[in-house]
């Protein structure tokens, strides 16, 4: 049925489904789970306009880089928990929607699960609400959970 299947995580609730249920079907199907985190680079123009004033503003990257492996890790062991074997983390810096349908066509995946609802632009420099962008650029199937 499916060799490798991509679920993309934010650690919002609806992510976190989209990991379940990647999980039972990661079972089923004996296929690669591939996990992907993608945070949203902030480049120094951003960051000196920011409200916020970090002392250092290369720190933003960083920050998200460390929640967004996090995220990652997380997901990678919930997933091992409920079963799922075969399972490897990324994370990508990027426009969201277009990192996640990049990285499926790169690692040749046969289907994209995600969440509907991401942790939103308020909070979100993770995937955030981008279900709507990933079914539209997509080539292969996606799943919206």
């Amino acid at each position: 049925m499916f060799e490798r299947i991509l679920v993309a995580v934010d650690g919002s609730e609806g992510s976190k489904k989209a990991l379940m249920l990647a999980s039972k079907l990661q079972q089923t199907c004996g296929c690669e789970l591939l996990i992907l985190t993608v945070f949203r680079h902030h480049s120094l123009l951003e960051a000196s306009t920011s409200m916020v004033r970090p002392e250092d503003p290369e720190n933003l990257d960083d920050s998200m880089r460390d929640y967004a492996k996090d995220v990652a890790e997380e997901a990678k062991k919930i997933a091992a928990e409920a079963g799922a074997d075969q399972v490897r983390a990324f994370v990508k810096a990027g426009q969201p929607a277009r990192m996640i349908v990049q990285f499926a066509q790169d690692h040749k995946v046969d289907l994209i699960i995600v969440g509907s609802r991401g942790l939103g632009d308020m909070q979100g420099f993770l995937l955030g609400s981008v279900s709507h962008k990933v079914t539209s650029l997509a080539s292969i199937p996606v799943m919206v959970v």
